[in-house]
């Protein structure tokens, strides 16, 4: 593998001013990430905080109990209970077959940001990959895309529940799930590597219990050797070690969605979009009743906390008692959950992507409410592979990869189209066209109301008649030019497909499937800086 870096504006403007650092985005941040000494403040300032590093370590121990401790998993265990250890955490939400590509890109960041800090601080620092198995979202994890007759298709997993229960409760049925993932390996090609792949994810799916497991098994058997430790946002262990901060939570709901209106009231001066949707009676929690998540809010009419048509209904105290005695019972939202990562663990940085930057800046004035200051941002890797036979089409067509890697090939393939059409014939097609219309206005102004209704058909049918000519006469020099259009599209399909990111479309295994499972730990080797570059990874 060969990696080369490009400078391409991130997906969203606010996302780009972070990455360099320009105000007014960076003064929405606690931490300059471009300061050389950013993590050795943030560990002075973490040295000012308690933390239950053993607790956690005992849940996260538990929890990967049943997707095997590796030797290096074992010894980041033992690093996380240290006094002075910190980690390097991101999340994602439990997608089939691991999801997009980004979510890996994620993980190799973490492992790397982790491992290069461990050696420049010389204190533990673990990597940590929070799963978002309480998320209700079945729709947005049930798919992945896969290359099928030229074109990316769409493989939905269509087993999964109608209600907003959550991904750490949807327990997939093993039969079903394999018939699915042999499905998509069809469309990625039988290869020398195909039947180990396959052996394995049908291991996973007998034994998963839910789709969170399913996602965990893939992610621990791929960056074991790393020592990436993983837990479920889910799990009712982590939900114990939660219960006094769901508490606080409770008790304090209305600085916090009042903190957030703030922050979002400065951001908007600046012409940005907001990216949280809150409401001034927010308590930025959900019930969850064991079949659905129910966002609850503050309701001064009934003196309490209750559920979008009035159920459930909570006093604060019986809420507070909840957080006690079922603690599995609630779960963050977008604007709590970072905070409880907060609490949880001592955080020398989090790896997050464009969407997540935009959000976490609407929480800066809620972490001070809270008396603590949020972590270093530090955006992840954004990756794009490509392929030896996609390089050779983007050398013969000439191509800047720069270019295409920011907006595609549709440009340059609709200008190689239209210099190969026959403009002549399509100005003859049009030119019969506005003949044809001209003289059937005549027609309409000459015959009675009662026969213009089957006049119009008759057009409609002439009009019918001159398309499906045109369409012909296209498909004729389409054929003609067949191998170059084609080629276009493959770049387009290969590295900015449907205009998005190759990272936001494109799954692992399909690489997994072509190159051998060695692929994944050839990448993570390669040299990847944070220096806010894009990492062009040619294979």
């Amino acid at each position: 593998m060969e990696l080369e870096n490009f400078s391409i504006p991130a997906t969203n403007r606010f996302a780009s001013l972070y990455l360099a650092q320009k105000s007014p985005v960076k003064d929405f941040f606690h931490y300059d990430i471009t300061d050389a000494s950013v993590f050795h403040k943030r560990v002075e300032d973490l040295k000012k905080r308690a933390f239950n590093r053993e607790g956690l370590a005992d849940c996260i121990g538990h929890y990967m109990e049943k997707f095997g401790i590796s030797p290096e998993t074992a010894h980041s265990l033992e690093k996380l209970r240290q006094p002075n250890a910190a980690v390097v955490i991101g999340g994602q939400q439990a997608g089939l077959l691991t999801g997009p590509l980004y979510t890996i890109h994620k993980l190799i960041s973490i492992i790397r940001l982790a491992s290069e800090q461990e050696e420049a601080l010389q204190i533990p620092v673990v990597p940590v990959f929070w799963i978002a198995g309480e998320d209700h979202d079945y729709l947005e994890v049930n798919h992945i895309y896969a290359e099928q007759e030229r074109r990316l298709k769409k493989f939905s997993y269509a087993e999964g529940p109608l209600e907003k229960k959550m991904i750490s409760d949807t327990t997939p049925d093993p039969a079903h799930l394999k018939k699915w993932i042999h499905k998509v390996f069809e469309a990625f090609g039988e290869t020398e590597h195909t039947n180990a792949l396959l052996s394995k994810l049908e291991a996973f799916a007998d034994r998963a219990q839910s789709l969170s497991d399913l996602f965990a098994c893939m992610i621990h058997d791929l960056f074991k050797a790393y020592g990436v430790l993983l837990i479920d946002s889910a799990d009712a262990h982590l939900r114990k070690i939660e219960a006094p901060f769901f508490e606080r939570m409770i008790q304090d709901y209305d600085k916090i969605t009042e903190a957030v209106l703030w922050q979002q009231q400065e951001i908007a001066q600046f012409e940005f979009p907001k990216a949280i949707d809150i409401s001034r009676r927010a308590l930025n929690l959900f019930y969850y009743d064991g079949k659905e998540r129910i966002l609850l809010e503050y309701s001064p009419e009934q003196g309490g906390f209750t559920g979008k048509g009035g159920s459930p209904f909570f006093t604060e105290e019986a809420l507070c008692a909840l957080c006690a005695k079922s603690p599995e019972r609630l779960s963050n939202n977008v604007v709590t959950r970072p905070l409880m990562q907060e609490w949880l663990f001592p955080t020398l940085a989090f790896i997050g992507g464009p969407g997540e930057i935009a959000y976490w800046a609407e929480l800066k004035r809620v972490f001070e409410e809270m008396g603590i200051l949020m972590p270093p941002l530090v955006p992840r890797l954004n990756i794009t592979l490509l392929e030896r036979a996609v390089q050779r089409d983007i050398e013969e067509l000439e191509l800047d990869i720069g270019h295409v890697l920011k907006y595609g090939t549709r440009k340059e393939r609709e200008k190689y189209w239209n210099d190969a059409k026959d403009e002549n014939m399509d100005a003859l097609i049009a030119e019969t066209e506005n003949m044809l219309k001209m003289q059937y206005d005549k027609i309409f102004a000459a015959i009675g109301k009662g026969l213009e209704p089957l006049a119009r058909k008759n057009l409609d049918f002439h009009l019918g008649q001159l398309a499906f000519l045109q369409r012909k006469v296209d498909e004729e020099i389409a054929g003609k030019h067949e191998n170059i259009l084609e080629k276009y599209a493959r770049v387009e399909r290969a590295l900015r497909p449907d205009g998005n990111p190759q990272e936001r479309v494109w799954n692992l295994f399909y690489f997994l499937n072509k190159y051998g499972a060695d692929f994944i730990h050839t990448l993570a080797a390669l040299p990847f800086t944070f220096d806010g570059t894009h990492k062009l990874v040619k294979i």
